[in-house]
Order: structure tokens, then sequence, then C-alpha cells
């Protein structure tokens, strides 16, 4: 589990520095002047400074929204610690959203506001403009949704059975309660009740 702890640190660090020397560049280069078409009207750099969460949802209201950032690195952290993350997947997720969280705490906590600049649109639809952390806690929700557990499809029998599962004893209307494994009185549903 070291490397996993490894991972989280390295993963983190490449996306808090990306984050950081982008939206350095981007205040040095943007700040005050018109957005620059990269690929036409579809990718655009705009400079905007952001009070809220993600994607300005929440901006101008008077709320610690940095509150959120903390909580989020305090739980990845308390789960790679406690070993609770499995799977190459899951703990880059991870890793790609403690640094997006850090990332904009960094800057939440210095200025109270995001700089912004990646805007994503076509004609009068537009994306609202995000950054290197906003794009990694994004695709960390989406991969880490992709690499969730899923349930094993049923054997052949249909019971839901398979791996370690397999060879389980069956379990009767009784056996969750500790009563007996078998067929239920009377001759089951096929009989009549009376």
């Amino acid at each position: 589990m070291k490397f996993a702890f490894v991972r989280l640190v390295a993963v983190a660090a490449a996306v808090v520095a990306a984050d950081q020397w982008t939206k350095a560049w981007a205040t040095r280069t943007l700040a005050y002047h018109q957005p620059v078409d990269l690929i036409g009207e579809f990718v655009r750099l705009t400079y905007t400074r952001n009070s809220g969460v993600a994607f300005g949802i929440g901006a101008g209201l008077p709320f610690p929204y940095y509150l959120f950032s903390i909580a989020a690195v305090i739980a990845i952290v308390f789960l790679f610690a406690r070993q609770r993350v499995t799977g190459i997947g899951r703990q880059i997720a991870l890793a790609l959203i403690l640094g997006g969280a850090i990332g904009n705490l960094i800057d939440r906590l210095s200025t109270g506001e995001v700089v912004d600049f990646i805007e994503i649109g076509w004609g009068r639809w537009h994306w609202p403009v995000f950054n290197v952390a906003d794009s990694a806690v994004t695709v960390g929700v989406v991969l880490f949704a992709l690499t969730w557990p899923q349930r094993r499809a049923p054997d052949a029998h249909g019971d839901g059975a398979s791996g370690d599962d397999a060879n389980a004893e069956p379990r009767g209307a009784g056996a969750e309660r500790g009563g007996a494994v078998g067929p239920l009185p009377g001759g089951g549903a096929d009989r009549p009740l009376a």
C-alpha cells in the first residue's frame, strides 16, 4: 500500500503544479484582454475569477466554499491512510480529485477567488469557464464512477452467485434467521393452503 500513497502524492502534486502554473500564466497573459480563440469559438481562453464552486456555481454567495475542498482533502487522505482504496483506477481517480481540490483551495485561501480561463462552447451555448483543477476533479469523479465495483452477473441458475459465492450452501427461507434450510412445510408453493 506504500506505492498507493506514493501514487496519490505524485499524481496530486502534478495536478497542483499544472493548475497553479496555468493560473499564473493566465493571470499574466489573459487578464484585462479579449478572449483568445484556440479552436474557433469552440475552445477559447477567457480570464475570469470565480468566488463560487466549480464552473461558477454559487458565485457571489457569502459561503466559505473552501470548506468543501478541506473536507475532500481530509476524506481522501484518511481513506488512503486506512488503506481503504483498492485498484489503480480508483487510486488515480482520488488522486486527481485531491490535486484539483488542493489547487482550488490554494486560490481560495490566498485571494478568496479561483482563477478560471478555459471556455468551451458553440454559438450561444457555452459551458461555464473552468480551470485545470476543475478538469482534474471532473475526470477523477468520472473515473471513480467507472471503476466502482460492479455486481457480478447471475450465473446459469440465475441466483446471482458467482466466484467465491458459487460454492456456498444454498440459503432457504429460514437460513437468515438461523432456521433449517429445506422445502417449505406442506409441500411448498405448489400445494393448496387449506
